[in-house]
C-alpha cells in the first residue's frame, strides 16, 4: 500500500496508528514484549514490506525516550560483541526482503512473531536458571538471529533479551543497554528503508510524526500500568493477542 498522505488513512486506521504508538512508547519504558502487538497490526494496514517502514521511524521516536532515561545504564562491552553480528543479519535480511513478494513478506514477519513468543514462553520457563552458554558463537548467533529480525519485521526484542539474560545484568544496565543496541541498530536501518527498499517517504514520515504524542502518552502510561497490572496476567494477553494476530497473517 503506498500513501500519497497521511490523509489516506481510514478515521479506524488512524484510530490503530495511535494506539500502535502508545503500545510502542509503552514498550520502552520497560513494559516487555506489548510492542509485538504492533507488527501483526501495521501488517494489516500496510501490507508486510511496507509496514516495516511506517514502524521504523516511530519506534526511532520512543528509542529516544528509552536512551534519554537509561542512557548511563548501557553496558558497551556487550554491545560491542553483538553488534557486528546484528549488522550481518541486517544485511541478511535485506537480501531476504528484496527477493520475496509482499505475501511471503507477512508470512516471514508471523513466523519470526511465533517464534519470538516461542522465546518468551522458553525464557519465562527457565527463569532463574544460568543455561546460557557464554562463548563468542553465542553472541555471533544471537547477533546474526537479531539483525535479521529487527530488520524484516521489527520483532528482535525477546531474542536480544535472551541474550542480556545470558550477561547476567541487573535492570537498569539490562534496559538500558537494549535502548542502545536497539537505537543504534534503527537508525541504521533507516536509510536502508529509504533508498534500497523505499518504504519510508516524506509523507509516511509525517504521518509517523502525528503518532508523537501517542507515544509519548504511551511511556507515561507504561510507568503507571507496570505498578498496577501483575506481570503474569499482562505477559499472558500479550502473548495471546500477538499469537492470534500473527495468525491472522497466515491467513
Amino acid at each position: 500500500m503506498e500513501l500519497l498522505s497521511p490523509f489516506d488513512l481510514s478515521p479506524l486506521q488512524w484510530v490503530l496508528m495511535a494506539v500502535c504508538g502508545m503500545l510502542i512508547g509503552m514498550s520502552k519504558v520497560g513494559v516487555p514484549g506489548v510492542s509485538m502487538i504492533v507488527v501483526p497490526i501495521l501488517a494489516f494496514i500496510f501490507g508486510g514490506k511496507q509496514s516495516t517502514g511506517v514502524l521504523l521511524p516511530i519506534l526511532m521516536m520512543a528509542d529516544l525516550f528509552g536512551v534519554g532515561y537509561y542512557r548511563r545504564h548501557a553496558q558497551w562491552s556487550y554491545l560491542v560483541k553483538i553488534l557486528p553480528w546484528a549488522f550481518v543479519g541486517v544485511g541478511l535480511a535485506l537480501w531476504v526482503g528484496e527477493i520475496v513478494n509482499d505475501e511471503q513478506f507477512k508470512d516471514l514477519i508471523a513466523i519470526l512473531v511465533f517464534m519470538c513468543i516461542g522465546l518468551m514462553l522458553w525464557k519465562d520457563r527457565r527463569k532463574g536458571k544460568n543455561f546460557f552458554p557464554d562463548s563468542w558463537w553465542f553472541a555471533a548467533s544471537m547477533g546474526v538471529l537479531g539483525g535479521f529480525a529487527t530488520m524484516i519485521g521489527n520483532v528482535a526484542g525477546p531474542i536480544f533479551a535472551i541474550y542480556l539474560l545470558a550477561m547476567h545484568l541487573p535492570k537498569n544496565n539490562f534496559i538500558g543497554t537494549s535502548a542502545w543496541f536497539f537505537l543504534i541498530l534503527n537508525f541504521c536501518k533507516f536509510p536502508l528503508h529509504l533508498f534500497i527498499w523505499k518504504t519510508i517517504s516524506w509523507p509516511s514520515l509525517k504521518m509517523d510524526l502525528m503518532t508523537l504524542p501517542a507515544i509519548a502518552l504511551g511511556a507515561f502510561l507504561g510507568i503507571w500500568l507496570v505498578r498496577i497490572i501483575p506481570e503474569k496476567t499482562y505477559r499472558t494477553a500479550v502473548i495471546v493477542i500477538t499469537a492470534i494476530s500473527a495468525f491472522l497473517l497466515l491467513i
